[in-house]
């Protein structure tokens, strides 16, 4: 997936979940608005899209309030003082914790600002057709009752490109 395509998903998930693109491209950089695809493109020239990836209003829309994140917390090691007296050293595994938070957006934007590739990081967020459907067309299809292959209900369509995936309400 190159750096455009990439961009153009993250921005339309965020859009999907509220964000305002033009508005904030328009604000933001200061450039006149042609189309999304111009946009976008301007973005990854230049590496401008690091202003989009770590603003507050891209980040709290792409990580909506309240969605369930899971993240690691990391080793921990620091002394306190024993019911004798004595000071001990106690030492924590790190551990991977689950929470819902209507602030999720600020923990994912330390973690971007940690992270060596932050587009990497991003795309592990991105929910994505491809990652959905795992190889469908490997599976033999089950035999009917009379020993016949079942009827095909409908034929799969290409895939036109990457498409983004919108989560049910449960």
């Amino acid at each position: 997936m190159t750096r455009f395509e990439l961009l153009h998903l993250l921005v339309a998930q965020a859009r999907a979940n509220g964000f305002e693109f033009r508005k904030w491209y328009i604000a933001k950089l200061g450039l006149p608005w042609e189309t999304t695809r111009q946009a976008v493109e301007t973005l990854c020239a230049e590496r401008r899209y690091y202003a989009l990836l770590f603003s507050h209003e891209f980040a709290s829309n792409f990580w909506k309030a309240g969605e369930r994140i899971t993240f690691e917390v990391p080793t921990q090691t620091f002394t306190r003082r024993k019911a004798d007296g004595t000071i001990g050293t106690v030492s924590r595994k790190a551990y991977t914790r689950r929470s819902t938070r209507d602030d999720a957006w600020r923990y994912h934007l330390r973690e971007l600002a940690l992270a060596e590739e932050p587009m990497r990081y991003m795309k592990k967020y991105l929910r994505v057709d491809e990652d959905l459907d795992p190889d469908a067309e490997d599976l033999e299809p089950a035999v009917g009752a009379e020993g016949a292959p079942p009827h095909k209900a409908f034929d799969k369509a290409e895939p036109q490109g990457i498409s983004i995936v919108r989560t049910r309400l449960t």
